[in-house]
């Protein structure tokens, strides 16, 4: 059995080691947002599942380092981050917003590179990648008007948006982090072979079911939605209803990993 990657590096916060784990949930922040996001989650799903949140540059106890604005490159640096990490359990991916963006190209390069693949792909609050960002670049907006689309999206606590302080800290990781998002270009490539899971919310203004729905378009496997009570950050405002799903979700991925070890265990070929 292999050993498993020793602890900490920078790219990992915040994680909640199981003694047996049968499978790793890599967690993605949405824009602006650090481990501190999943820090609970761990207490929602089966012992046997870990939650492992992922820290960006730029972000949380990287703040010091410099957030990146373009994906490819955060695509590409979270890959050579976290690769360790993908070898010695199996493992699915998260994200939300920005992080649904990221968790996808990830899955994408992890296959074309090393010929990994996630046991499941979990998208929330984000249209499918395919459908063009026609709003105008956020991330270029003089001070004032940006401070305005951070109070209508209504994911920066009010505290920090108060603050001057905390402001100048902040401003510019949101702005490398909606560049990151409003420059990205899809590339049309292979579908992933793992079920894909999408998250919306009900009261949610940007993002419709129907943008959500057409993440199907990016698997071979089984596709499923789920829609939240909330806007765009339902995830914490319904967040034990979304955390429920989330679980038996997990819950069923684990026992779909358990029949395939039996089936491989009795010589069985199953998917």
């Amino acid at each position: 059995m292999t050993a498993k990657p020793r602890l900490p590096t920078p790219w990992l916060a915040n994680v909640q080691r199981r003694q047996t784990p049968s499978l790793r949930l890599f967690c993605l922040p949405y824009a602006g947002g650090s481990t501190v996001v999943f820090h609970k989650w761990h207490k929602y799903v089966s012992s046997d599942v870990e939650i492992y949140p992922v820290q960006l540059p730029g972000h949380g106890m990287r703040l010091r380092e410099v957030a990146f604005t373009s994906m490819d490159a955060l695509v590409e640096s979270t890959l050579n981050g976290l690769l360790p990490f993908f070898f010695d359990c199996p493992f699915a991916l998260f994200g939300h917003s920005m992080g649904a963006l990221l968790a996808f190209e990830l899955g994408r390069l992890l296959r074309a590179r090393h010929n990994l693949e996630p046991e499941k792909l979990i998208v929330s609050g984000r249209r499918a990648p395919q459908l063009a960002d026609n709003e105008s670049p956020v991330y270029k907006l003089p001070e004032n008007e940006f401070i305005l689309q951070l109070h209508r999206l209504n994911g920066t606590p009010h505290e920090i948006l108060s603050n001057r302080e905390m402001l100048e800290l902040v401003l510019p990781i949101l702005r490398a982090d909606f560049e990151v998002v409003q420059t990205y270009t899809y590339r049309a490539g292979e579908k992933l072979s793992c079920p894909i899971k999408a998250f919306g919310g009900l009261r949610e203004e940007t993002v419709s079911e129907s943008d959500l729905m057409l993440w199907a378009d990016h698997t071979i496997g089984a596709f499923s939605l789920s829609m939240i009570r909330g806007d765009h950050f339902f995830i914490h405002q319904s967040q034990q209803e979304f955390m429920a799903v989330v679980a038996n979700d997990l819950s069923e991925t684990v026992a779909m990993l358990r029949k395939r070890r039996s089936q491989k265990g009795n010589g069985v070929v199953g998917y």
